[in-house]
């Protein structure tokens, strides 16, 4: 894999696109910096090794160009003080005002443009685009596993500029060697635990999996479909009436690959969408009208647990109820505590997915897992197969 540590950095000025999309408060203060923390280490070593870095990221979704709300300046506090240095910053991330200040950058410096995406050539992965942000630098590296599955002109077409000079950092680097370790170096048994709330978005996840997992558990909202197409009865439980076939080909498809797919046998119902409901333990495949399964139930967990404690390789993805409400929450508690007792055991665990990931901090189990995934979309899309974009840029 070719990353930052095959350079020494002595004199060089490296453009790195980092993921600094994060959330802000009304106060324009960040609130999780999860993924700026995460590149710290990649920047930390070219400054390190006497070069100087440019930085370059996107910031929410800004529709017409420049939004005061989602500008890069609004980070520069934070990301100095994380840096013990004081982060120059350009109002602009083409033209004169980056030119003049990348050329001016000294060894040890670092200077942050502002949101790419207040041009729309860079989702359009636009040339010229590509080839203004190139000029800035003698070295491209890109730590932005977040968009690696986009074709930014940020992500992969400016690494068509270095040919030679191209390369993962620590983040990008960390992703896919967690994901192989996942995927194509697993220790058996290897469990697959699937959550959330559609099956729609994990058909092609579910699929690639069964040719890899030992045993693969469902839980979430995406467990009344299946459900369903077992014969059950789930009230008003979220259901994808269009997708109870695709769920009746998975049950086939596991079983005549000899995986255990285990599909919850109770669930927590509530009369309503609403952490106050009325709520009551029953069977999964017995929910009365007018009720809605919000959790999976006490069997489940234990079976869940029982599972995942015994498995060499886990990969998480999805919660198993609707744990922003309290009283709907402990499914999800219960496998992720599992989840970091088996890893304590030796096991290797991969969570990834906004939800996942947002459960795992919650419960301040991160450091009892082996790999916290910062690209929801990218490691979904690396799962089901499928090439990433800003992968592919770094490795042809």
């Amino acid at each position: 894999m070719k990353t930052i540590d095959n350079l020494n950095f002595n004199g060089i000025k490296a453009i790195i696109r980092v993921d600094f999309n994060v959330p802000l408060n009304d106060k324009f203060e960040i609130t999780d910096a999860t993924r700026i923390n995460a590149a710290i280490p990649t920047i930390k070593k070219i400054l390190g090794d006497g070069g100087c870095v440019i930085l370059m990221s996107h910031l929410g979704r800004p529709k017409t160009g420049p939004e005061d709300k989602y500008s890069l300046k609004h980070l520069v506090p934070a990301l100095s003080e994380k840096l013990s240095l004081q982060v120059k910053f350009a109002s602009d991330c083409i033209g004169d005002v980056p030119q003049k200040m990348a050329s001016e950058l000294k060894s040890g410096e670092v200077l942050l443009l502002e949101n790419l995406r207040f041009y729309k050539e860079e989702t359009k992965g636009d040339e010229n685009f590509s080839k203004q942000l190139a000029s800035l630098a003698d070295v491209y590296v890109n730590d932005a596993f977040g968009t690696a599955h986009r074709a930014h002109a940020s992500t992969t077409i400016i690494a068509n500029f270095f040919p030679e000079k191209k390369y993962f950092g620590y983040v990008m680097a960390g992703e896919l060697d967690s994901l192989n370790k996942v995927l194509k170096d697993t220790k058996r048994p290897f469990t697959a635990v699937l959550g959330g709330a559609k099956v729609s978005g994990k058909i092609e996840i579910i699929k690639n999996l069964l040719d890899k997992v030992d045993n693969l558990i469902i839980g979430g909202g995406m467990m009344f479909t299946f459900i369903k197409a077992m014969g059950g009865t789930v009230g008003n439980s979220m259901v994808e009436e269009e997708l109870i076939e695709t769920a009746k080909q998975a049950i086939l498809d596991a079983e005549k690959r000899g995986v255990k797919l285990l599909i919850p046998v109770d669930t927590i119902i509530a009369d309503k969408f609403d952490n106050e409901a009325n709520r009551k333990s029953c069977d999964a495949n017995l929910i009365p009208d007018g009720w809605m399964g919000l959790d999976i139930g006490e069997k489940t967990r234990l079976n869940f647990a029982e599972v995942i404690k015994n498995s060499k390789t886990i990969l998480w993805n999805g919660p198993m109820g609707v744990f922003e409400m309290p009283n709907f929450a402990e499914g999800t508690r219960f496998i992720a505590e599992s989840v970091a007792a088996a890893t304590d055991k030796g096991a290797y665990s991969l969570i990834g997915g906004g939800d996942s990931v947002a459960a795992i901090n919650q419960y301040n189990l991160a450091d009892r897992v082996s790999y916290v995934s910062t690209g929801g979309g990218a490691m979904l899309e690396f799962i089901e197969g499928k090439e990433l974009p800003g992968v592919t840029a770094i490795e042809s």
